[in-house]
């Protein structure tokens, strides 16, 4: 509010306030010249309280003046009437004036408090998107993690599988290495009867070749079992390596997406707060106006005296 109001533009105010039946008080002088701090107008208000009584006595003394003619009293009676009717017409529209504008300003206000709820419903509603947004996605994270210690449980068996295929392995390793111990044994007691039993030597020798070729079927089996079990071995560990890697980046897109729909959140929350906290002053300042004065109220009875002293 602009201040450099004079002593004169408060008394006139004061006088006007008056002349309406209004006690001056300093709201309604700021009212009244929509201009004045509180302090300047409070120690303005004291000085027109206190030139009050002087110019009350000056005045009665000028009435009580014997010399004065009857004529000329009762025109300056007239023009005091035309005064008193003017001031108030004035006083009244200057109020009215007021009153248009503090209601023009709650009007505003009231439309400015309507977008702000508004504004603060569309906050509540994107909120509660970005929490439900949330909530999906750490609905996705459990269902990431459950999957996750899913495919370690899968690759655990794996690895008892790998295991049991090395124990496969080591069996069939020493039923080779028996086999072929076995073989020389054979081939050992061929021999000794082939010197012993001369007349037997082809018959043991034929007998014995059966046996090395049925032998060395057997190896050749179990060599292809070996490499087989090698093949599913190395395909095994690829699909551990590929399990994994895959659990790994699923987790990491699902944290992601969990991280920014929480930061979303918190901005929008943040948001909602800071227009939450500047619709509470607006509303308390649209308090304050709406008990300011608005039309003049009756008349104190102590008060009725002096304005009739006054005129």
């Amino acid at each position: 509010m602009a201040t450099g109001i004079t002593q004169v533009q408060v008394n006139t105010a004061a006088d006007a306030l008056v002349f309406t039946g209004v006690r001056p008080t300093v709201d309604r002088i700021r009212a009244f010249l929509g201009t004045g701090s509180p302090n300047t107008v409070t120690r303005m208000l004291e000085v027109w309280w206190q030139g009050l009584g002087p110019r009350l006595r000056a005045q009665q003394a000028r009435a009580d003046l014997p010399s004065v003619p009857e004529a000329v009293a009762g025109l300056a009676a007239q023009l005091w009437e035309a005064a008193l009717e003017a001031a108030h017409a004035e006083a009244a529209s200057a109020l009215s004036h007021q009153a248009d504008a503090v209601a023009a300003q709650a009007a505003q206000l009231d439309t400015d408090r309507a977008a702000l709820v508004h504004h603060s419903a569309a906050l509540d509603a994107a909120v509660d998107v970005a929490r439900q947004a949330q909530t999906v996605a750490e609905a996705r994270l459990a269902e990431a993690q459950a999957l996750i210690a899913q495919q370690a449980a899968h690759v655990t068996d794996l690895l008892g599988q790998r295991d049991s295929a090395h124990g496969k392995l080591e069996a069939l390793q020493r039923i080779h290495v028996e086999t072929t111990e076995q073989l020389a044994r054979h081939m050992d007691a061929a021999a000794a009867e082939r010197d012993a039993l001369s007349q037997h030597v082809r018959a043991v020798e034929d007998r014995a070749h059966q046996e090395v070729d049925r032998a060395r079927q057997d190896a050749k089996s179990l060599q292809a079992q070996l490499a087989a079990a090698g093949k599913e071995r190395d395909a095994l560990a690829q699909q551990l390596r590929d399990a994994r890697e895959a659990a790994l980046k699923e987790a990491a897109r699902q944290q992601q997406e969990a991280a920014a729909q929480r930061a979303r959140a918190e901005a929008l929350e943040e948001q909602l707060h800071r227009l939450n906290a500047a619709v509470v002053p607006a509303q308390k300042a649209r308090g304050a106006r709406a008990t300011s004065p608005k039309a003049t109220p009756k008349r104190a009875p102590s008060k009725q005296r002096s304005d009739r002293g006054t005129k």
